[in-house]
């Protein structure tokens, strides 16, 4: 999916990236005008993610919507799933977390930086825009744990 979460919904951006979605945050873009957000998302092409009823209401239908109630991030995460967003984390990332910048694997015989694990003990990607490095790290398994734990949810919330 294509996705652009207006600044009221910053906290879903890394694992919305995470899970392969192409996703702008309108505070990386100093985009704040609802008029600006809007253009973006017609321009681009992207469902703009909100909590602003107003906003959601002005979305072009052909990109559309999703209004988020909470402003708790897992219970975005969860209003996300249940709107469709397909929460899996990627095989292979394609999106940096940071920027939404291309990925692309580090070789096994390249340097990277001190922070970085060795690309021959375990996959490395680099962002093409701005240079971070990211791998399946502790950051990954949080990220993993907490995509878990929203399929729990969802699971005991079928059995009551």
């Amino acid at each position: 999916m294509q996705l652009l979460l207006d600044v009221m919904c910053g906290g879903p951006v890394s694992y919305l990236r995470m899970c392969n979605h192409d996703t702008v945050y309108a505070g990386d873009r100093d985009l704040e005008a609802d008029d600006a957000l809007l253009a973006v998302a017609r321009e681009e092409e992207r469902t703009v993610v909100t909590r602003d009823v107003e906003l959601a209401n002005r979305a072009d239908e052909s990109t559309g919507s999703i209004l988020l109630e909470s402003r708790d991030v897992e219970d975005q995460l969860a209003e996300l799933a249940a709107a469709g967003v397909d929460l899996s984390l990627a095989d292979e990332p394609r999106f940096c977390g940071r920027c939404n910048g291309r990925l692309e694997p580090v070789g096994s015989t390249a340097s990277t930086p001190e922070y970085a694990p060795d690309p021959a003990e375990t996959a490395v990607w680099t962002c093409r825009s701005c240079g971070q490095h990211f791998w399946r790290g502790s950051h990954w398994d949080r990220v993993a744990a907490t995509l878990s734990g929203l399929e729990e949810r969802d699971e005991g919330r079928e059995d009551e």
